[in-house]
């Protein structure tokens, strides 16, 4: 690629909404039946249908689908028990929905160091659930990187500690062949337009406990409706909290469910697509001094819809001047590390509703060189090797 050409390809560009899900969206204009709830409707809504479909496909019990993957982490937050004052553990690489959701609640973010492989550090979240008292990890499999999840989960046990997976970067992947989402209290999913499933927005729970997931449904806005979701506890656990649980009207709609049904018909491919590209992008990356990417353990089947690797040898000038001319030449690399939040960015020390905003010094450090880059589903593997030409090409100026 020559010299200060720009590319052509939008790196932001969100999967294409199948024919079929337009199809789907457009009968239900036509009929009117957005909500998803009515006297008359029964549980064949396209939210009650997705939700029974998004179980069986994770093998879940329960599944609540609301309208946003913030929104899930709140309430399985809610139903699993945590109230204002509490304390919850997070790890400190993620997006600010994150701690908004344990804010929400009136509770207290703990931010857990991160390790250079981009996952939560076991040795910190240890020493902060003891020295914290908390008995919550909300757990972020942020950019779709998964920790040691066997280990993660004994750990847990061992502290007293219930998990709640934030999954919105990891749907369709695997841990050991155990998909995420099934390994803590529940999993937490996004239909959002730039996850794996484009709905525009939208978020899903699944469970396995009864309480947690009646509570989720109530919670979020059934009103006394809730017969008519299909993945959903028996009339007794419904019982129990139907009189005091409050309702945050958090649903989701028919109009994004009809929207995301069809999509789950091609997760599969979809991921073969991502694979590929992040296999390419990867090979071709590492190639570059300079750049270290994160490694990645063979128990983990990633499903990498961006990708993440670190510069070094730059200072803070050189790394901002690197960044800018790749941008400026249409490879939009994002950055966590920055003085102030920035698009869809930020770090813990941004986030000045926190008590303490501070990021830790380990994460701090990881985050001060990482470049976040999209990988649209639609990017064609020739343009591959001419994104990494810009990087390359933009590094090399600043040495």
């Amino acid at each position: 690629m020559p010299d200060a050409a720009r590319l052509a390809f939008d790196l932001g560009a969100p999967p294409p909404v199948p024919e079929e899900a337009i199809a789907a969206a457009q009968a239900l204009l036509q009929g009117g039946w957005l909500h998803r709830y009515g006297e008359t409707l029964g549980d064949a809504s396209d939210a009650a249908l997705l939700e029974e479909e998004f179980a069986t496909l994770l093998g879940a019990r329960y599944c609540i689908g609301v309208n946003s993957c913030g929104s899930a982490l709140f309430l399985a937050l809610y139903g699993s028990g945590v109230r204002a004052g509490d304390k919850v553990l997070m790890n400190g690489f993620t997006l600010a929905p994150v701690p908004g959701a344990i804010a929400h609640l009136g509770a207290e973010p703990v931010i857990v160091e991160v390790t250079d492989e981009l996952v939560i550090d076991l040795d910190d979240l240890a020493a902060k659930a003891r020295a914290s008292g908390a008995r919550h990890l909300l757990l972020s499999h942020m950019r779709g990187h998964m920790a040691d999840m066997d280990r993660v989960m004994a750990l847990c046990d061992t502290l007293g500690v219930s998990v709640i997976e934030d999954c919105a970067h990891t749907m369709g992947a695997r841990w050991a062949g155990r998909p995420s989402g099934r390994f803590g209290r529940a999993g937490c999913f996004s239909l959002q337009s730039y996850k794996h499933v484009n709905a525009g927005e939208g978020g899903l729970i699944v469970t396995e406990d009864e309480d947690l997931a009646a509570r989720a449904i109530l919670a979020s806005g059934s009103y006394m409706l809730y017969g008519q979701h299909r993945a959903r506890p028996a009339e007794d656990v419904f019982a129990r909290w139907r009189d005091v649980t409050p309702n945050f009207s958090l649903r989701l709609s028919n109009l994004a469910a009809a929207v995301a049904r069809p999509q789950l018909r091609l997760l599969e491919e979809r991921a073969r697509i991502w694979s590929d590209r992040h296999a390419r992008l990867a090979a071709l990356l590492g190639a570059i001094p300079g750049i270290r990417l994160p490694h990645r353990p063979q128990q983990e089947e990633h499903v990498q819809s961006s990708i993440q690797f670190a510069v070094t040898g730059l200072d803070a000038a050189g790394f901002c001047h690197f960044l800018d001319a790749c941008r400026s030449r249409g490879v939009y690399l994002k950055w966590f590390g920055g003085e102030a939040a920035e698009g869809y960015t930020s770090a813990p020390r941004h986030w000045c509703f926190l008590r303490d905003a501070q990021s830790p010094p380990r994460t701090a450090a990881v985050l001060a060189r990482l470049c976040d880059m999209r990988i649209p589903l639609s990017l064609p593997v020739e343009a591959c090797e001419a994104i990494v030409g810009v990087i390359a090409q933009e590094l090399m100026r600043q040495r």
